[in-house]
C-alpha cells in the first residue's frame, strides 16, 4: 500500500524524510500543499490525531513572521485549524498517512523505520 506524505517540496524536513522512505523502497504519494493546498478534511483529521498543537509548527519561520495579534488569536482547534488553512506553511512537516491509518507529524528516522 501507498502512504501519503504532505508538505512543502523545498522544506529541508520534507527533503529528508522523503530521500529517508526513497532509500527503502517505500510507494509514497507527495501531497504539495504550494501546489494542491491543505485538503481540510485531511487536516481535520490530523488534528483529531495528533492535536492542534502538535500540527502547528510554532518554531518555523512562517510563525515568527506573524503578527502577535495572529499568533495571540491561535488558542483552540478551530482558530489553528483557519490559520493553517490560510498559510499551509504553519503546518509542521512533513505529515504522513499510513497505510494502517496512523498520522505521524514531523520526521522521526527511527519511527519512520519502524513503521516500515
Amino acid at each position: 500500500m501507498t502512504l501519503k506524505l504532505y508538505g512543502i517540496p523545498n522544506c529541508d524536513t520534507v527533503k529528508r524524510a522523503r530521500a529517508f522512505l526513497a532509500d527503502r523502497g517505500a510507494q509514497v504519494h507527495f501531497h504539495d500543499f504550494k501546489k494542491a493546498g491543505v485538503p481540510a478534511d485531511r487536516l481535520a483529521a490530523w488534528i483529531a490525531s495528533a492535536g492542534w498543537e502538535r500540527v502547528l509548527n510554532r518554531q518555523g519561520t512562517t510563525w515568527r513572521k506573524l503578527d502577535d495579534a495572529t499568533k495571540a488569536g491561535v488558542t483552540d482547534a478551530a482558530s489553528a485549524t483557519a490559520l493553517m488553512l490560510a498559510q499551509a506553511s504553519v503546518i509542521k512537516r512533513p505529515v504522513v498517512e499510513w497505510p494502517d491509518g496512523a498520522i505521524t507529524v514531523g520526521f522521526d528516522a527511527p519511527d519512520f523505520a519502524a513503521r516500515l
